[in-house]
């Protein structure tokens, strides 16, 4: 099977050839995979080299001439370091574009905490309008890249990894899906951490929602899965900072009495960085853990 940013340069690359209002930018990050594209399309098909404010100015810009950019590099390179031009380039001037991120929060530890970006979700919820997708195969990837590049002018971000769980599932970029349905107790896997809730949760009376389109929330799957009478518990497990989603699930739950586990990734920083299944176990997000958590949450 590819990777999600595999599948992202192939999957781009065709785009550029049936769309001429599609533009990539790149910074140096992950200009491998364009090397044909650039060759098809030089005018639309920009590489500013390791210059990341300079990456989403360039999208920016070319966002204010009518084009639809794709900009890609690591996460923590486009939301966080940028973050400024993100701001104000996209959302302050009122244009729309994709930024399409790869890593993850540690898809790649021995990289450092300067390639790690946990915290890029909850940066651009600090920002208005901002569409985001988290897939949890490279098939679903493929799927929201398309529905990216095709939304109008709307800003998108869609956030890859390495991780990703055996199977696709089908997503169509707006709702929450129900894999499983129980009584007592909502649990909200996204993207690629799909895989160890279900192994989490095999056997418990809960329902299981798998979210790939996490902003807009989707309020109106999981207050139908948390039913219209007595008290709610709703446990979110996401591939970055834990709790990133406790307000929406507050606000999509503000008339009924509710409890809310937030897991994710902590804001420890673990420096002894190790391999990608270690990161999992130390923020606890392995099947195991996530099980010893959420049962005790919903044992009450």
């Amino acid at each position: 099977m590819d990777t999600m940013r595999e599948r992202f340069a192939s999957v781009t690359s065709r785009l550029l050839d049936e769309d001429p209002r599609l533009a990539v930018v790149l910074a140096e990050i992950g200009k491998d995979g364009f090397t044909d594209a650039a060759q098809r399309h030089p005018e639309r098909v920009v590489n500013v080299g390791i210059r990341e404010q300079l990456l989403v100015g360039v999208g920016g810009g070319l966002a204010l001439t009518g084009l639809r950019p794709i900009m890609h590099t690591f996460a923590s390179f486009l939301v966080e370091r940028p973050f400024e031009q993100v701001k104000l380039d996209f959302g302050h001037q009122g244009v729309g574009g994709v930024l399409v991120s790869a890593g993850g929060s540690y898809d790649w530890p021995s990289g450092g905490f300067t390639h790690m970006a946990p915290g890029d979700v909850g940066l651009l919820d600090t920002l208005d309008g901002w569409t985001v997708h988290v897939p949890g195969h490279p098939d679903e990837a493929e799927i929201l890249l398309r529905q990216a590049a095709a939304a109008g002018d709307d800003k998108v971000y869609v956030r890859l990894s390495v991780q990703a769980n055996e199977a696709p599932r089908p997503v169509d970029g707006a709702r929450f899906r129900t894999l499983r349905e129980g009584r007592q107790g909502v649990v909200v896997a996204v993207g690629p951490m799909l895989d160890p809730v279900l192994a989490a949760t095999e056997g418990l009376d809960v329902t299981v929602l798998y979210a790939t389109t996490v902003r807009p929330f989707d309020a109106e799957t999981l207050r139908a899965a948390t039913g219209a009478a007595g008290e709610a518990d709703v446990v979110t497990v996401e591939p970055y900072h834990a709790g990133t989603s406790t307000r929406f699930v507050n606000e999509a739950l503000l008339d009924r009495s509710h409890r809310v586990l937030g897991l994710g990734v902590s804001r420890q920083e673990l420096r002894r960085y190790g391999q990608l299944d270690e990161h999992l176990a130390g923020h606890g997000l392995d099947p195991h853990s996530l099980r010893e958590r959420i049962t005790g949450f919903l044992g009450r």
